[in-house]
């Protein structure tokens, strides 16, 4: 069965986002540390780059590898929207989940207004060897903890004070074992952690 994988980045005390949605207080490093990183990344994970940059990384015709769907909240999707990206990820296929959003904005997303836990059931069912990656956000991997099977983190050397938590929901211990872990010389951690 396939996996449902939140990949996203963290601070160190546990927010992927500053209380207005900023992103951008991450630390890359130097230059030649930041090349190396998302060297990496692209590497690693491609299917991931947002569809208007896999083209810069020469991406623009690779096949999928791990994902060929992307799962993300209103909150994650807000910030491409409002640079004009209605559909960031062409190359996946994208679910929106959100009870506000007035319209869907892209025929190719499909907008999601309830039941996040039975699209991913649903989804998992499906007969593919490609995975569902949860991009995002904190509220949303809340309500999916019960179905997410691995997680792949980008710790970032920063302490935000404030903001998005990676995990917003009801209080519930999930276990996880770590599996692997990579460390960059820019500081980034990124842990790889499947359930137990």
């Amino acid at each position: 069965m396939r996996k449902l994988v939140y990949y996203v980045g963290v601070s160190l005390d546990g927010r992927i986002a500053g209380p207005n949605g900023e992103y951008d207080f991450y630390p890359f490093g130097d230059e030649k540390q930041t090349v190396a990183y998302q060297t990496w990344m692209t590497e690693a994970l491609p299917d991931t780059l947002p569809t208007p940059l896999r083209g810069h990384f020469g991406l623009a015709d690779t096949p999928n590898q791990r994902f060929d769907t992307v799962l993300m909240g209103l909150g994650t999707y807000e910030p491409g929207l409002s640079q004009g990206w209605l559909n960031p990820y062409t190359h996946l296929r994208q679910y929106v989940v959100s009870s506000t959003l007035p319209e869907n904005p892209d025929a190719d997303i499909t907008l999601v207004r309830e039941d996040p836990l039975g699209l991913v059931r649903a989804l998992k069912r499906e007969d593919t060897d490609r995975d569902i990656w949860l991009c995002g956000g904190g509220k949303l991997a809340g309500q999916l903890l019960p179905e997410i099977d691995e997680l792949i983190i980008k710790s970032y050397p920063v302490v935000a004070g404030a903001g998005v938590s990676a995990f917003d929901g009801e209080f519930d211990p999930t276990v996880f074992a770590v599996t692997d872990r990579k460390i960059f010389d820019n500081g980034v951690v990124v842990s790889w952690l499947a359930r137990r």
